[in-house]
């Protein structure tokens, strides 16, 4: 039997231990301690922004940030259709009303003709969005050039879901920068982990504190407990903050990696009727997933792809289902191009999310590449130069 690859493991640098270490060693195990401050002033510092919080996890990141914008039951939320349900349950959590827009095929992420033609008939009606969530999915970062005039000409407030994104940057600007608020996930399979955990990114001090302060049971400032609003035990503990404050000190090689296994990709299936994940002028995505879509007729599905890998112990993974496809909320509205098939279904149906980990060894993405090669019996000649693939 092969051993087991997986789609996108935890990878340990070795220098977790010496803080985890230290937390023992010192006995701060709870919410607080020097691993939380330093990893939150390491993170704000690569990613450019004056406050962070870590916290549990993404979700519950995702959850403070729509909690500081106001969001209050009743309240419309724009969120990326194309994402991972973490992106948009917060908003159900405060008893609001999600509505989605269709992924660009450009971007793969928000598109934002259809954000502002969504804004604009919510307007009309009388009833504009209290924020928009934007999804950079796979670590491709959005249309920010667009996205965040759009959401200043309606008054809108943007939160950027990075959770994907760390490393990622559009124009020189660090992903988790572009909205009032920026979420960051630190779960297992991400480009760096703490386990589990979460961070909540401000460009305002007073943001951080008042999210401290529901993330920490909405204690107020007595000798004893006392508490005037509904909080929540979110914080991240010392332990999980230790083991992202050495995963920082990789972060770059990391995401270095990450590229160099999606170029891999993209120089080895040059010649088959498939295309990667797509990169929009501007934007320096940190290839999380590396992700082929796979063109119509082709005689190959993602399913027949990941079969074949499958019985070799590879792991794949499908792309992700948009939420208006999701049972849970299928009743919601969902904007796209009614001219043609929504975007998302289109590549839920045609793309596969391939092994990316940062620990794979070029002999196994090149056993990966042949058993991909392997299912086209019919090559093509190139429509685009390697230049043109991997510049």
């Amino acid at each position: 039997m092969n051993e087991r690859i997986y789609l996108s493991p935890p990878h340990m640098n070795g220098r977790e231990m010496a803080y985890i270490e230290k937390a023992f060693a010192t006995n701060w195990i709870a919410p607080l301690g020097e691993n939380i401050d330093a990893f939150e002033d390491a993170v704000k510092s690569y990613v450019k922004v004056p406050g962070a919080l870590g916290v549990s996890s993404g979700t519950a990141a995702m959850h403070l940030a729509l909690m500081y914008a106001g969001i209050k039951p009743g309240d419309v939320v724009l969120c990326s259709d194309v994402t991972f349900a973490a992106s948009c349950n917060p908003i159900v959590y405060l008893d609001a009303e999600p509505a989605f827009i269709d992924c660009d095929r450009e971007s793969w992420c928000m598109d934002p003709t259809l954000l502002t033609d969504a804004l604009y008939e919510y307007k009309q009606a009388g009833r504009l969005p209290k924020a928009v969530v934007v999804v950079d999915l796979y670590g491709l970062p959005a249309d920010y050039s667009r996205i965040t005039d759009i959401c200043a000409e309606f008054g809108v407030t943007l939160i950027e879901d990075a959770a994907e994104a760390l490393g990622a940057s559009y124009k020189g600007q660090m992903c988790g920068s572009f909205g009032e608020m920026g979420i960051l996930s630190f779960n297992a399979n991400k480009i760096i982990t703490t386990s589990s955990g979460g961070m909540v990114l401000a460009h305002e001090e007073r943001a951080v504190q008042k999210m401290k302060f529901w993330a920490t049971q909405s204690r107020e400032p007595m000798p004893y407990y006392e508490h005037k609003e509904i909080g929540y035990n979110y914080r991240l503990s010392n332990i999980c903050a230790g083991i992202g404050r050495g995963q920082m000190e990789t972060l770059d090689d990391y995401v270095a990696k990450r590229r160099d296994t999606y170029f891999r990709y993209a120089r080895s299936f040059i010649d088959l009727p498939v295309c990667m994940n797509p990169v929009i002028d501007g934007a320096t995505p940190n290839f999380w997933l590396s992700v082929m879509a796979f063109e119509n007729s082709c005689g190959v599905s993602p399913g027949d792809v990941a079969e074949a890998l499958a019985r070799e112990s590879i792991e794949t993974r499908p792309f992700w289902k948009p939420m208006h496809m999701q049972p849970v909320y299928r009743d919601r509205r969902f904007f796209c191009d009614n001219h043609r098939a929504p975007a998302g279904e289109e590549l839920f149906q045609s793309a596969l999310c391939l092994p990316s980990g940062t620990a794979m060894s070029d002999n196994v993405q090149n056993r990966i590449i042949d058993i991909v090669r392997g299912c086209f019996p019919q090559k093509r000649t190139p429509a685009k130069s390697l230049a043109e693939v991997c510049p």
